[in-house]
């Protein structure tokens, strides 16, 4: 750890969500220092919804008040790039530190005192040319003294570990940051893997979009790990990440020559990658691609009658097979091509033509398909096409593979499944796997749809078949199950007065004030140096369900945990089209809330919890307390503190409490039982189907 002090440059500023790192807190916990404390600084900048501050004020405040965060060489780096000025510059100061880095890397004798730009660049053209002059074109005309101090906390980390292991930490913090373009800049280390594991390598592996270099950097160190070379192509739109491509990707090429690996430098070129293909002579071994999706004004009017079009010009709403083509265009003949697909190109009517194209002259080998979450967009789960070039004599030319690793727990699992599934498909002794992957021939799919969606090929296994005997037993647990719904209901009987109708009300917001209640969220997890590790939460789902908790969180250490449920915690979604406020069951006391979920805690000496969560679960409530949600969904966020209860005896509430409880314990039950009633009705119509199961003689 770094125990001197540290201060930021003078003309630094920092922003609330750069204050909260400074000190290791929340958002929430910087908006209440600047209402509680009259001597915190007033904003320099920025704007109203986001003001930016003195770096060295608050730092200063932050010290005086005891709060600023003992943070290691690695976490100042990064402190002093993420605030640099003007934020636009962020990119190009990670690239400068990168530069310095590997100078570092390449000229160890040269540490300890800082470069002037022209030495840098002198050092620079001594290792690459071409690197020495994009380096050049995002220096500073002026070498500033914030520059000179982001270098020198760059310069300390170099000390304290590896050039290239500090890179890419400060790579990964920028990637995680709000600075790079979400899903675009570096692909999540598991799903590169797993592309890899499928591509396999060769001589040479091309990227034609490769964000900030994360799927050739891995494969370069996989080479590198199994005593060979690889030398990597890029070509990316975007300048500044074609910078940090070639950086991370020259680390690698250093350490593979001071390991004796003779072999050439990595290429990157800049521009747009189907407009103006910058190696159109190029056949890789390997080709894998995290491309961006949905971009309609891709050139198709201007690349109508490209060479490249082998299998029909994509329409202009399929961006994606124009990728596709230019990805089996850059193939060696014995080559694998891997590429990132969004689901509804399997499926989408104006490009099944060519899909068709690509099926029939077996093109296209293989579709996995991935769990959603994986990587942005979260909400939807990827496909991984696999794509060679034609050839009659490769084992299963006329087949199509489809892979199913929805419920691979881990990218490790999904990597090992899909990899194995894919070799053995390779082989001349494939075998299916049922539920998990499956060879198609290449007519059965064919048809007027083309469909490639892999849950349609490859049944879940618990589809597979019919156990007669099972089957006729889950139909007595259903009879069962039905009496217990039928006996959950609670007793209630007309009342002559409208008691909680007639009775006085009391603003949620005045019995927090009061102290009789409080409400609690998830805390907004840092991100730390450290080795994350994972946490099981409580997510909306398990509330609804009465489920103990199944989420999980990253944190990166136990400060980080989330508030922890105790008996008597009232349990409301934050975001949903009704109410739904559960009492914590006993499984769930204990577990840890996650972003999902808000928690409401009251007085059990003034309050009965099932009594509050009965009467904030009221219809008429979602008018008053949802808020527009910006899940696009029509679902509304959910502020309790917008209510009012009615005020009435602690013995009252129970017996209402008691009612509440009863109610939704049926709603509970009868949930289980439409789901249970639904799979039984489909297990039955598959049995009278496949004659395991026949009406009654």
């Amino acid at each position: 750890m770094i125990r001197e002090p540290r201060t930021a440059p003078s003309d630094a500023t920092l922003t609330a969500s750069g204050i909260a790192r400074l000190a290791n807190v929340g958002r929430a916990a910087v908006s209440n220092w600047r209402r509680r404390y009259a001597d915190f600084p007033t904003p320099v900048g920025g704007t109203a919804a986001s003001p930016s501050f003195d770096a060295r004020e608050v730092e200063s405040w932050l010290r005086r008040h005891g709060r600023l965060h003992e943070a290691g060489a690695e976490q100042w780096a990064w402190r002093h790039i993420e605030s640099y000025q003007p934020a636009a510059g962020i990119s190009d100061a990670l690239s400068i530190a990168g530069a310095h880095l590997l100078i570092r890397s390449y000229r160890p004798a040269d540490a300890g005192s800082l470069p002037t730009p022209r030495k840098l660049l002198t050092h620079l053209r001594a290792i690459d040319s071409g690197l020495a002059e994009l380096v050049d074109d995002v220096l500073p005309k002026q070498w500033t003294p914030q520059l000179t101090t982001l270098l020198s906390a760059v310069d300390q980390l170099s000390r304290e570990q590896e050039p290239e292991a500090a890179f890419e930490y400060l790579h990964s913090q920028y990637v995680a940051s709000a600075h790079s373009l979400s899903g675009l800049a570096g692909t999540p280390d598991g799903v590169a893997a797993v592309l890899l594991n499928l591509a396999g390598t060769g001589a040479r592996t091309f990227d034609f979009t490769s964000g900030t270099g994360s799927i050739l950097r891995m494969a370069a160190d996989r080479a590198l790990q199994d005593a060979s070379v690889t030398r990597c192509y890029a070509q990316e739109i975007n300048p500044q990440y074609a910078l940090i491509t070639l950086l991370r990707l020259w680390f690698v090429h250093l350490r593979a020559k001071r390991a004796g690996h003779a072999g050439d430098p990595p290429v990157v070129h800049i521009g747009d990658s189907l407009l103006a293909d910058a190696m159109p002579d190029l056949r890789a071994d390997v080709v894998v691609a995290n491309f961006p999706f949905g971009i309609h004004d891709w050139g198709h009017d201007r690349l109508a009658y490209d060479p490249r079009w082998t299998y029909g010009l994509p329409p202009r709403t399929e961006p994606e097979l124009a990728w596709v083509q230019h990805a089996l265009a850059h193939l060696s003949p014995d080559g694998t091509a891997v590429v990132l697909m969004p689901p509804a190109a399997a499926t989408r009517p104006a490009g099944r033509r060519v899909r068709a194209e690509l099926v029939r002259h077996g093109a296209l080998r293989a579709v996995i398909a991935l769990p959603a979450g994986l990587m942005p967009p979260t909400g939807i789960g990827l496909h991984i096409w696999v794509l060679k070039l034609p050839d009659l004599r490769q084992p299963h030319a006329g087949a199509l593979l489809f892979v199913d690793t929805t419920t691979a727990p881990t990218t490790r699992a999904i990597a090992d499944v899909a990899g194995a599934a894919w070799h053995a498909y390779l082989s001349d002794h494939y075998v299916e796997e049922p539920g998990v992957h499956r060879a198609i021939p290449a007519i059965e799919v064919l048809d007027d749809q083309v469909d490639l969606t892999p849950q349609r090929y490859v049944p879940r296994s618990d589809e597979l078949a019919t156990n007669p005997a099972e089957t006729i037993a889950r139909m007595n647990d259903f009879d069962q199950l039905l009496e217990q719904v039928r006996h959950s209901l609670p007793a209630v009987q007309e009342v002559d007065t409208a008691a909680l109708r007639l009775a006085p009300q009391a603003d949620i917001a005045d019995l927090i004030r009061s102290g009789g209640m409080s409400i609690r969220r998830a805390v907004s997890r840092s991100r730390s140096a450290h080795t994350p590790a994972s946490a099981l939460v409580l997510t909306g789902a398990d509330v609804l369900a009465g489920a103990p908790a199944t989420g999980t969180a990253t944190r990166a250490s136990d400060d980080d945990a989330g508030p922890e449920v105790q008996a008597g915690d009232i349990l409301i979604p934050v975001v949903g089209r009704k109410i739904s406020a559960r009492v914590a069951t006993p499984e769930q006391v204990g577990a840890e809330l996650g972003p999902g979920v808000q928690l409401l805690r009251v007085d059990p000496a003034r309050f009965d919890p099932w009594f509050v969560a009965g009467v904030i679960s009221r219809t008429d409530n979602l008018r008053v307390a949802g808020r527009s949600s910006s899940t696009g969904s029509g679902a509304l966020r959910i502020d309790i503190k917008r209510l009012a209860i009615p005020v009435l005896p602690l013995d009252r509430q129970q017996a209402y409490g008691k009612a509440f409880c009863q109610l939704v314990e049926f709603r509970t039950r009868l949930d289980r039982a439409a789901a249970t009633g639904a799979a039984l009705a489909r297990e039955i119509g598959d049995g009278l189907t496949a004659g395991a199961l026949g009406p009654p003689s």
